[in-house]
């Protein structure tokens, strides 16, 4: 005897929701999604440091920064990284590029298959004259993966790894235009220099089937118009604030940082849709409603804190 056609339609959605079906899974998932593994930034506060994972109809594809804590983050969102391949990092900071190893790794053992990472990151600088010693991205990598480097067993561990480096100029006033860096169909990635003082650093912009993220990186005045530049009418701008507005930080964070007014001031000359606050510090978590206020003296558009392991559509 037949089930009543009354149950038919609920059971149905009741196996979908539980076999995990693919067709259900891209029915829900919108074109691009961001899921942050880390919202924090170098202080042990309980957040993991600057890395995000960013979903192409569903997909892991793209991993941007890769802070000290991700690793565990990742697998808590129980997401695999088998698709991903592009690595973007804003800067060579620890608290974004300390657990690169680690999720390398991840990738590695997540697959039988050829591994080919395209990585993008800011170019170098020499002290003393520029401040701290950066070497390149594709240095770095040289370091920690190739053939004399800390992680060179890993070129072959699991399955063969090819690091395809890309260093982007990072000084400002060397260009205003963001560049695309990668075009894949409907995936195109632009990138612009940053400024964070004597760290070289990179800002990004993913667009996909018509919805766009940007990244600020840690980023301080000097780089703001070429963060406007490349946020122009972005439907998400992920914000690093780690400082409160003068005078209430200490000086020397408002020469690498960005203070809430004015993180409101270029969200509304941009024109972003929705704005997402990251790299949080104690001072700007525990200050939320004051952060929170002073951007809304210029930005109308939706704001919201990122927290480990929240997932956005843009």
């Amino acid at each position: 005897m037949g089930l009543p056609q009354f149950l038919i339609c609920p059971l149905i959605l009741f196996a979908l929701l539980l076999s995990g079906s693919s067709a259900y899974a891209q029915a829900s998932a919108g074109p691009l999604e961001l899921v942050v593994l880390g919202s924090g930034g170098p202080g042990a506060t309980g957040r993991a440091a600057s890395s995000y994972l960013v979903l192409i109809a569903g997909i892991p594809r793209i991993l941007v920064d890769a802070g000290p804590g991700s690793f565990a983050r990742l697998g808590e969102a129980k997401l695999s990284l088998a698709n991903v391949d592009i690595v973007l990092l804003t800067h060579l900071h620890i608290d974004h590029a300390g657990e690169l190893p680690g999720l390398f790794k991840a990738r590695a053992v997540s697959s039988s298959e050829p591994i080919v990472f395209k990585v993008w990151g800011p170019d170098g600088s020499q002290g003393p004259d520029h401040g701290a010693n950066f070497p390149p991205t594709s240095r770095f990598l040289q370091l920690l993966f190739g053939p004399t480097g800390a992680f060179a067993y890993l070129s072959d561990f699991s399955a063969p790894m090819t690091l395809q480096a890309h260093d982007i100029p990072a000084r400002v006033g060397a260009t205003t235009v963001p560049h695309v860096i990668f075009s894949e169909g409907n995936l195109s990635i632009a990138a612009i220099a940053g400024h964070h003082r004597d760290a070289p650093a990179v800002i990004y912009r993913i667009n996909y089937a018509g919805r766009s993220v940007t990244f600020s990186g840690d980023i301080d005045a000097q780089g703001l118009p070429n963060l406007r530049s490349i946020a122009r009418n972005s439907d998400l701008l992920v914000f690093n604030s780690v400082v409160l507005d003068p005078p209430d930080s200490p000086p020397v964070l408002y020469t690498l940082h960005t203070p809430p007014h004015a993180i409101g001031e270029l969200a509304k000359e941009a024109g972003i849709r929705r704005l997402l606050l990251s790299h949080l510090s104690p001072a700007t978590e525990e200050m939320h409603d004051a952060v929170l206020k002073s951007i809304r003296e210029n930005y109308a558009g939706p704001v919201t804190l990122a927290a480990d392991g929240m997932r956005v559509q843009p």
